[in-house]
């Protein structure tokens, strides 16, 4: 999976991974963080999602990834915000209010990029990439994120039913890639199935969704 996938499809708006709404288990869960005003956050692969503003009405200060431009400038023009641009090493920034979005690679950030980052929130991070990327993501996580907590939300369902993306990452696979450097716990886990049109048309027989509290050992 190349960048020109992503920049296809957003171009095509073929963006059914774009929640029109906050993510409910973000709210449900956030405030069992227990954070303080003004943390920031890191929101990897973010996408033009409505998290980022919920975030940033509780307090906090949200740093988005984001490879597509045209996912940026949509989110900034469809709030009615005017960010400031500027050229930073490899991202192009673009900055509003407490909405920080550096458009270009994720594997590009480096440790200085997130040292002020005390959160991790990824919706659709580590489901959008394959088992190769997911590898690659988490070992990049791990080498330039501070201590922090954070919040994964993940998808389990039988990857040979219907190809991703969104990819399947089950438990087991969560705590290979992630139990070394974090501490996990399972917040919530439930079949949504039922309100998935796209995999019940797929044939999909079974899809679980679990959140995960992540601490760093």
């Amino acid at each position: 999976m190349d960048p020109e996938f992503w920049h296809k499809r957003w171009s095509a708006n073929q963006i059914g991974f774009h929640l029109p709404q906050v993510n409910p288990y973000l709210q449900r869960f956030w405030p069992q963080l227990g954070l303080p005003e003004e943390t920031r956050v890191l929101v990897p692969l973010c996408g033009k999602t409505l998290d980022m503003l919920w975030l940033a009405e509780q307090g906090c200060s949200v740093l988005g990834v984001e490879l597509s431009e045209k996912a940026v400038t949509d989110f900034f023009r469809e709030h009615q915000l005017e960010p400031n641009v500027s050229e930073e090493g490899a991202f192009k920034v673009f900055r509003a209010g407490a909405i920080e979005i550096r458009c270009g690679d994720f594997f590009a950030l480096t440790p200085l990029d997130v040292a002020d980052c005390a959160t991790l929130y990824d919706r659709a991070a580590l489901i959008a990439l394959p088992a190769p990327m997911r590898e690659r993501y988490v070992a990049h996580l791990q080498r330039i994120l501070p201590d922090c907590v954070g919040l994964l939300i993940t998808l389990d369902y039988n990857q040979d039913e219907m190809p991703g993306p969104p990819f399947s990452v089950g438990h087991d696979e969560v705590q290979r890639l992630l139990g070394g450097g974090w501490q996990l716990e399972v917040l919530l886990e439930q079949d949504v199935l039922g309100e998935s049109w796209k995999f019940l048309q797929a044939g999909v027989k079974r899809l679980d969704e679990r959140v995960y509290l992540l601490s760093r050992l």
